[in-house]
Formats: structure tokens, sequence, C-alpha cells
């Protein structure tokens, strides 16, 4: 691909003629559609909007000419076969040519875009302070060849996953389990494969994400740090797409097609672990991470098998030109069972761990007029984690020990929108929610006993508003808020959020945000209990008593500003968090295993730079943060570290991208995480303990490299393809991640100090079909 761009014009924001008079000299040879619209943004100082079928695959060539805006959209239009409306001096839609009346439902759709390319294609900021990525259209980041939906969010400024998983989310001091994840409308709670070293949604279908960290539209209630919601097509297929490809761990096939013409469609996807059949090195090493310090490892003669796959089921059906129904269905399960026989003592124990997550929703989009629409979707999620533990000797069960947790999420979401021409909103919504967890530990051996056991159900009724303003002259802002009834707790809890932004010069933005937000379910660290130290955090929903509500007050400031292929983008955050939960082991009281509450402040800044040049692209982030945990009845009731903070992140890559062919280099570094030092007793080999959290692990760094490369076979049998490889860790470096303590499953026995490492080298690869 050439693009050869000359402005005529360096002082474009000082120019008294609009865009339309002013003319650059633009030549493109054999340019896919989609770069020359990036390349016509950043010259013109516009924002264009599109659905992805209009210019897909298209490729363009224009000859070296000086024109005007409105000059180049005469000539695309004619090549491309669609339609320019140019909604004012700054917004463009695209549209069909013979399709008018569609323009005001994209325009209502479009959320502005502030920063198109924040880290590469298909990551976007927008005006409302969230992030959309669109995994179909992702160009390639570093150690990554596919579009992992959790993955990529890493990549943001302020986001860290320190044991190196896919769903181990950091966002601003958060903890994984405070990160609301949505897909079509449905609550998440069994996000990864791998005991989370990928994500569980298939990125081949996914058609966008949604990333909130600050500000969030009060339509979001659930949790206190994130929100990351994942959407399907909403569309009608109108012709049949098939794609399938396999990478190291994993082979997945999906078809979309249209069943009635322009009426309904279908979409199918299945993704199945191949472990069973053919064990490849990358499989291998993940599981060397995976199941350090667990039996499976410790025991050389030890039998196990382990698989995962998900599918997913879509029904797009246009009942008229007003009126959409929308059926979804996802399904994740992982199974892993180890068996262990001890020839010469006749011993034998066995291990089953089943974790799975299925999802249903059913949505319903109504356009009552071109001003007022109204979206309502049904959903259930159901989470169950079963782990069994069985030994016993020559045939006979001497123990057996059961944990068991469970989740029944039913949600029930409508929200009516107002639209103004002049791109003001007012949104007003209702949900209900009913939850009911529990979870049971029980152990088996002469008699059965009980060691904990949980069941606890919660209705929420909620209301929510949001208004969104765009004054230019003035600033722009979103305010909202949400009010929760939690029935069996007989309390209400109050959700304003604002965000506010003004518009210094046509480059540079401040941003101020501030909301409060509530949690009632969340995951408690059960260690003591777990013999295999793999799933041992379990959901937990809030009682009222030992279990309270998690509540978080969050305020940020900062700036953007994006000019000639410069970018950077700050912000500073304070959150304060009360009700936080963690069990007294955690905190090295081994006589007393109730849990405690307590409070939390959170400090941060996420600095965030990017330069284009031409086909290279680098960007380096660099974020502090300062987490600390008060609990009474620990540390003296003062205020010391919390085990998830780091203190200092840092994230440099750099892509290259020529035609078909991308590679990308990225190395991350931060400060090692806290934990507590520790005295052993030579007498006994008991366990004591020094403060809380005073000490720090090792920094931690690793270099990826990744490198993808799309084809196509001859144009009438229109397939494409794809290649790639990835290197994480290409230094192999061992890094100390993380030090924990448990015991086994019955509370009497030793603590035991546990040292996990990162992943050594780790090659994969991918291969790709679609047409």
């Amino acid at each position: 691909m050439k693009i050869c761009i000359y402005l005529s014009l360096l002082l474009l924001p000082f120019s008294v003629f609009s865009q339309e008079e002013t003319t650059f000299l633009i030549y493109f040879k054999n340019v896919q559609a989609a770069d020359a619209i990036i390349t016509l943004e950043r010259t013109f100082n516009v924002k264009i909007s599109y659905q992805n079928q209009f210019i897909d695959n298209k490729i363009i060539t224009l000859p070296k000419k000086k024109r005007t805006l409105k000059e180049v959209l005469n000539e695309l239009s004619i090549l491309l076969q669609v339609k320019f409306k140019m909604i004012n001096q700054r917004y463009i839609v695209v549209n069909e040519m013979a399709d008018e009346n569609e323009i005001e439902y994209y325009l209502q759709q479009l959320d502005e875009i502030v920063i198109n390319e924040y880290l590469t294609k298909g990551i976007a900021k927008n005006r409302n302070a969230t992030f959309k990525i669109q995994p179909k259209q992702l160009d390639i980041l570093p150690g990554l060849i596919e579009a992992d939906v959790l993955e990529s969010i890493q990549e943001l400024p302020g986001v860290i996953s320190p044991n190196e998983t896919a769903t181990g989310l950091n966002v601003r001091g958060g903890t994984q389990d405070q990160n609301q994840i949505i897909w079509d409308g449905i609550n998440m709670y069994h996000n990864g494969h791998l005991f989370g070293m990928i994500s569980s949604f298939n990125p081949n279908i996914t058609q966008s994400i949604t990333f909130y960290n600050k500000g969030t539209n009060p339509r979001f209630g659930d949790r206190i740090s994130s929100v990351i919601d994942i959407s399907t097509s909403n569309t009608i297929a109108e012709k049949a797409a098939i794609g399938f490809g396999f990478n190291g761990v994993s082979a997945d096939a999906y078809i979309e097609t249209p069943i009635i013409k322009n009426k309904l469609s279908l979409l199918l996807a299945y993704r199945n672990s191949y472990e069973n059949f053919f064990e490849t090195g990358t499989f291998q090493k993940i599981e060397q991470k995976v199941f350090q310090n667990s039996s499976i490892l410790d025991n050389e003669t030890s039998e196990e098998e382990f698989f995962f796959k998900d599918y997913n089921l879509k029904l797009n059906y246009q009942l008229n030109k007003n009126n959409t129904l929308l059926a979804s269905l996802i399904h994740i399960d992982n199974d892993l069972q180890h068996d262990y026989n001890n020839i010469n003592e006749d011993g034998y124990f066995q291990e089953f761990l089943v974790s799975k997550n299925n999802g249903y929703s059913l949505s319903w989009n109504k356009n009552w007029n071109d001003a007022v629409k109204q979206t309502t979707t049904l959903s259930y999620s159901f989470y169950k984690l079963d782990y069994n533990f069985i030994s016993g000797e020559n045939q006979t069960q001497l123990l057996k020990f059961e944990k068991e947790n469970q989740i029944k999420d039913y949600n029930l979401l409508t929200e009516l929108t107002l639209l103004h021409k002049q791109k003001n909103h007012v949104s007003l919504g209702y949900q209900a929610s009913y939850k009911k967890v529990n979870y049971d530990f029980m152990e088996t051996t002469d008699l059965s006993y009980i060691l904990d056991k949980k069941d606890v159900a919660l209705n929420t009724h909620s209301v929510f508003s949001n208004f969104s303003g765009r004054h230019s002259k003035w600033f722009d802002f979103e305010l909202g808020i949400r009010v929760n009834y939690y029935n069996q707790l007989n309390t209400f809890r109050l959700e304003p959020r604002i965000l506010l932004i003004k518009n210094l010069n046509n480059y540079f933005k401040i941003q101020i945000s501030g909301e409060i937000k509530n949690q009632i379910i969340y995951k408690i660290d059960e260690t003591i209990f777990s013999d295999i130290s793999l799933e041992n955090k379990l959901w937990r929903l809030a009682d009222g008593n030992e279990a309270p509500i998690i509540n978080s007050k969050h305020g940020s400031l900062g700036f953007m500003y994006h000019n000639n292929g410069w970018t950077f983008d700050m912000d500073t955050y304070y959150k304060k968090i009360k009700g936080i939960s963690a069990l007294s082991l955690g905190f090295f009281n081994e006589n007393n295993t109730k849990y405690f509450t307590g409070k939390q402040n959170i400090y941060g800044v996420d600095f965030y730079t990017k330069k284009d040049f031409n086909n290279i692209k680098t960007w380096v982030s660099f974020s502090i943060n300062k987490t600390d945990n008060k609990f009474e009845g620990i540390n003296n009731n003062n205020y010391f570290t919390a085990s998830n903070e780091i203190a200092q992140h840092v994230s440099a890559s750099i892509t290259y991208k020529i035609k078909q062919f991308q590679v990308a280099l990225g190395w991350k570094w931060h400060s090692g995480k806290p934990f507590t030092k520790t005295i052993i007793n030579l007498d006994d080999n008991s366990v004591g303990f020094i403060g809380v959290n005073t000490e720090r692990l090792p920094n931690y760094h690793r270099l990826d490299l990744s490198s993808v490369y799309n084809f196509s076979f001859s144009k009438p049998s229109n397939i494409k393809g794809k290649i790639g490889f990835s290197i994480w860790n290409l230094y192999n470096r061992k890094n100390f991640i993380s030090r924990e303590f448990k015991g086994n499953n019955t509370t009497n026995d030793p603590i035991q100090i546990v040292d996990f490492y990162s992943l050594n080298v780790l090659p994969n690869f991918i291969f790709r079909m679609i047409w």
C-alpha cells in the first residue's frame, strides 16, 4: 500500500476557510477503503461513521491531484457505491446509495469519536470517555495473534493483569471481581479458559466491546471498578459467511447466514481445545504455569484430562422497520480430571473440577418514532463451580471433600431514549434483578460434616436516567443518576454519575468525572479449603451482615491532546471504597477464620502517548498506583498496602504494517506485588509473619513479539486467510509473580508458603480461513 499525502496548509486550525474549501494533494494507490477513510479523517479533521459491510475488502485508487473534501467524497462515492452525508462541517455518515432513511439511525447510534486509532486500528476513544474495540477490524497487538477480548483491554492505560491471565484485570487498582463483564446483555461470571489464560469470548464473532473505566453510564450498576460490554452483530446478515481456524491451544468454526432474506439470520460458533487428541508445546507450557504448586505437577505418575469449549448461537429477526428481536445463547465449559495411584502403598486420589457458565438473552428494539427509541432485554445467567477430592487405599474411600459454588442471575432491563437533533438526548430506564448465590464445603470421613455453607438470594429494583449534552461553545456533559433498592436488605442506594468535557481548542480537551457505585456480589478467597490451588476464589452475595454492600466513590481529572499523529492522554484518579471483605487466613490468623470488613483508598495517575509515522505506530503508557487497605482487628487497625497493588507499570509498543503484513513488538515492566515477610520456626516448621505486605517481589518485565499475514485467493472465490505467530516472553525471563499462603483440606494443617512464577518463553501460531 502506498499513500502519499502532501498538506498544502500547515496551520489548518487557524484557517478561515471550511474543510470543504481547503485543498490537499491526495494520492491513493491500491489502498484499502478503510485505511483511506482514516487518512481523510486525519487530513481534513473530520469524523466519518460507516458500517463495515459498505467498505470491507474494497480497494481504491485516486490519481495525484489537489482536492477539497467534497471532491474527494464525490469520487469515493462513485468508486465505493455509497453516499456520504455531511451532517455538519466535521461529521459525515456513510450510507448505501438507495437507503437515505438509514442515516438518522446511524447518527443516533454514533458515539462521537475523539481518537479514532487510540492504540491501533480497531480501538477508539469516544467523547463519553469510553473505549470501543472492534475485534474484526483490530490490527495486531504485541504478543497477540488474535483479538482476544480481554487481552486487548490490557493494552489500555491503567489496566494490568499481574498474574499474566486474560481474566485477571486490575483496572485502576480494582480487583478482578469488581469488573462487570456483559455478553449480549448477559452478566458473565466465568470469563476464562485454561484457568483464565485466554478469554471465554470468541473474538471471531464479537462485533464490538465497550469499556468503561470512569463516568459510567447509570445503565450499569453491578460492579464498582469497570464495565466490559461485549456485543455480537445485531444486523440481519445479507449473505452467508463461514470461518474456521486453529492456534496452539484450540480450534474453532462459525457460520453467519440469512434464513429469511432481510428478515431472519443465524449466527453459530463453536470453539474447543484439542489437547486430548494432540498436545502442542504451547498447551504444555500453559499447563506448567497454571498447574504449578498443585498436586498435578507434584506427582509424575499422575494422569489428567483437561479440556475446554464454548459455543454461541444468535438469531436476529427484523419484524418490520421499527421492531427487531434478538435471541442469544452462550455456553462456557472447563473440565479437569486428575488421577494418581501410588503403586507401592496402594493409595490413590482423584480430583474433579468443573466450571461452567450458561447464558441466555432476549432483546426487543423498538423505534416508536424518529425521536423515541426503546430497548428491552430479558436475560438469565447460570454459573457453576464443582470441585471434588477423593482419596483412599486398597480401593476403599477414606476421605471425600466437596466444594460447590452456584449463581443464578435473572435480569430485566428496559430503557427509553429521547433523541434531539442537536445531539442532546435523555434516557430513562428500569432494571429488576434476582440473584441467588450458594457455596458449600463438605468433608466426608467416617461422618459427613459441613465446613462452611451459604445460600443467599437478593432482589434489586433500580431506576436510572442519563442526560447527554453537546454544547461546543461551552462544554459537553453526561449527567446520570441511578437509585437501587435491595429488597431483602431493605436498603436504598443512590448513585450519581457525572462526566464533563471541555474543548480548549480542536486538539486539546479536559475531562472531569465522578461517580458513586455499589456492588452486591463479589469473590472471597477460600484458599484454606483448597487442595488444587486453582479455582479457590468463590462468588458471594451481600447479606447485610458479614458480607456488606461494597460502596465506591470515584473521581478523576485529566486531559487529552490529539494532532498531527501525536496523542497524549493523562488522567488522575481517586477512589474511596467501603465494605471490602477479607478472610482472616489471608492476613495470617490461624486460629480464627472469620471474615473482616474494611475500607480502601486508591490514588493513581495514568499517562499515555502515541506517535504515528506512516506505516509505523509507537506508544508508551505509564501508570502509578497506590492502594491501601484498613481492617478493624488487622495490623493494629492501621492502613497497609493492598496485595494487588502495582505501584508502577510501563508498557511500550511498536507496530509496523505494510500491505497485508503486520509485526508488533512490545515490552512490559511493573514493580513487584507486595507480600508479607515470613519466619519459619525450625522446631516445628511453623510459619510466623512480620507485618502485612511490607515487602515486595522483584520487578517484572518481559518482551513480546507477534506477526500476521493476511492473504486472499482469487476474487471470484472470495476466500481470505490469515497466518501468524507470536512469542510471549521473548528473552525467557523467569518472573516471580506471587507469593501465597494456603492450607490443605483440613484447617488444622500448618500454613504453607507457595510461590508462583510466570510463563517461560511461549510460542503460538494461528491459521484462519474466511469466506
